[in-house]
C-alpha cells in the first residue's frame, strides 16, 4: 500500500505477526520490495518516513529498530525531507540506526548480510538507498572478467540479502526495501524481479516541477496489487502527500 511511505499511514495496512518471540511488525507480507524512480524524485524522504513508520509500529521499542543503509555524503548533501508535523526530537529516531557505505563499495553491503545471522536481535527493516550505485560497472567487470560483471554483482548481493531475510523471519519479522534510480527505462528491473516480491515506481507528474505519482506497479508474487496510488510534492523542504488515487480513477 503507498500509505506506508507517508506520514499518517492507515494502520489498517499493519499487520502484526503474533506467534514470534522476539515481537515484530511490519506493513504486509512482502519481504522484499524495490522503489524505483527518476532522480530527484524524493526517493530518499519516502524512504525515510518508511523507516519512521516501522519503527512507530513496532510492538517492541527495544527490539523494533530499523537499519537505514546509505552513502554519507550523498545524505548528507541532500538530506530527507521531512512530513509536515514530525517532531525532530521525536524519541522515533532513536530506533533508526544509519549504516554509511561508501560509493561502489558493494562489498561493505555484502559483509553486513552475511554477518546478518550473528546479530542478536533483527531489525524490522533493512532499507538501502539507491541499491544499484553501490556497483561500480569497471569495477565489477574486472573483478568477474566479464563485460556483465555489475549485473553479476548485483545478483549475488540481491540472492544473499534474501537469504539473510528469510532466515531472518523464521523467529521475527523482518523486511527488505530498496531504491534504485532509472532514467527513461529501468534496464536494470530484470535483476530484480527474481528476488523482488513487490515493486513502485515514481513519475513525474503534471507541468510543474515537484511534483510526484507513486504507484504500486508490480507485484511479482502475484497475490494482488493494492488499487491506489499517491500524489505527492517536495514543496518547501517539506514531503507532502497530496492525495491517494484509487487506480479505477485514472
Amino acid at each position: 500500500m503507498v500509505e506506508r511511505f507517508f506520514n499518517g499511514s492507515s494502520t489498517t495496512s499493519v499487520t502484526t505477526v503474533s506467534g514470534h518471540p522476539q515481537g515484530g511488525c511490519c506493513f504486509s507480507s512482502d519481504l522484499i520490495t524495490l522503489l524505483s524512480g527518476t532522480p530527484s524524485c524524493g526517493k530518499t524522504s519516502l524512504l525515510f518516513q518508511y523507516a519512521m513508520n516501522m519503527a512507530a509500529h513496532c510492538q517492541s521499542p527495544s527490539l523494533g529498530y530499523v537499519v537505514f543503509i546509505c552513502n554519507r555524503g550523498r545524505l548528507e548533501t541532500k538530506p530527507p525531507f521531512l512530513s509536515q508535523g514530525i517532531d525532530a526530537s521525536s524519541h522515533i529516531f532513536q530506533r533508526i540506526q544509519i549504516k554509511y557505505v561508501d560509493d561502489f563499495d558493494d562489498e561493505g553491503i555484502k559483509k553486513y548480510f552475511a554477518a546478518f545471522h550473528l546479530l542478536h536481535s533483527f531489525p524490522s527493516a533493512v532499507i538501502i538507498d539507491d541499491f544499484g550505485d553501490f556497483f561500480l560497472e569497471s569495477k565489477c567487470q574486472q573483478r568477474y572478467n566479464n563485460p556483465r560483471g555489475r549485473d553479476l554483482a548485483m545478483v549475488r548481493v540481491l540472492a544473499l540479502c534474501h537469504s539473510a531475510v528469510i532466515h531472518a523471519n523464521k523467529t521475527t519479522s523482518c523486511q527488505l526495501l530498496l531504491s534504485d534510480t532509472h532514467h527513461g527505462e529501468f534496464p536494470r528491473l530484470f535483476i530484480y524481479t527474481r528476488w523482488i516480491s513487490s515493486i513502485f515506481t515514481i513519475q513525474g507528474e503534471g507541468d510543474g516541477p515537484g511534483s510526484f505519482l507513486l504507484k504500486h506497479s508490480v507485484h511479482v508474487t502475484g497475490s494482488g496489487i493494492g488499487k491506489r496510488s499517491a500524489r505527492y510534492s517536495i514543496a518547501l523542504q517539506y514531503l507532502v502527500l497530496d492525495e491517494i488515487i484509487e487506480d479505477d480513477q485514472m
